[in-house]
């Protein structure tokens, strides 16, 4: 598979706090790498760097195999890389359409500048159908979907801003096991289509279920990376434990 995202022995430190450790990953198109650890392990940190929130105090990024310097959020988006946090940053009193054209708004130029909410409301309604992603109607408020459906509408979206590697910050929280099987669903979909996808969770059964492959943060370091398939929910459990020695990413 075409190598999508590498990044190499990052080090980041916040005064004498060292957040990152030396830290590598490596992401193929078409794959998805779930990325564990408890609060304070570092995922957080790893996120924003490979958004371009923040800067890396040491190692290298690569995006399809070029080097890259991230200096922002914006410099990211147009590497293709697309992060969904959360909070999700949708506005809810914004149609479903609105919000998937959320500052790329279509506009008539003349005679004065206006929303083509016509031609904005069809290509979101063709998008959603073709990725799979059913609301009862584009033109609905995001704010009486359910968790799920505003969770696909974010990961849509950012799909749709042409993203070739999507982040996502804990993509199945709080969520009943209905509105989980929609989530995953559509990222296997995702996944099917050659998107590079690298997700924080806390979950490691579903991370498992999930991923190709997991990848374990502790204090800043990778302990643990390795194929979903030849993982389990015991052996997870025991690194973090301390009760098997410590074994750092050996990356391809």
């Amino acid at each position: 598979m075409m190598e999508a995202l590498r990044a190499e022995d990052l080090v980041k430190r916040f005064g004498p706090v060292t957040a990152l450790d030396g830290v590598s990953l490596h992401l193929a198109q078409g794959e998805i790498l779930a990325i564990l650890g408890d609060n304070g392990a570092g995922k957080s940190t790893l996120l924003k760097i490979l958004t371009g929130f923040h800067a890396p105090d040491g190692g290298r990024l690569y995006v399809e195999r070029q080097e890259v310097r991230l200096r922002s959020v914006d410099e990211a988006r147009r590497h293709g890389i697309e992060c969904v946090y959360q909070d999700l940053a949708l506005v809810n009193g914004l149609s479903v359409f609105h919000n998937m054209f959320l500052n790329r708004e279509i506009v008539h130029r003349l005679p004065i500048p206006l929303l083509d909410n016509r031609t904005m409301r069809r290509r979101c309604a063709a998008f959603l159908e073709e990725i799979g992603v059913r609301v009862p109607s584009v033109d609905v408020e995001v704010a009486l979907l359910s968790g799920g459906q505003r969770q696909a509408i974010a990961v849509a979206r950012a799909v749709h801003a042409q993203a070739r590697i999507l982040l996502l910050d804990e993509p199945l929280a709080a969520m009943g096991a209905r509105e989980s099987g929609l989530i995953v669903d559509l990222l296997l979909r995702l996944k099917a289509q050659g998107l590079a996808m690298a997700m924080i969770m806390h979950n490691y059964a579903q991370a498992l279920d999930i991923a190709d492959r997991v990848m374990l943060l502790q204090h800043g370091r990778v302990t643990h990376e390795g194929a979903a398939a030849a993982t389990s929910v015991a052996a997870l459990t025991d690194i973090v434990r301390g009760d098997q020695p410590e074994r750092r990413a050996i990356s391809p």
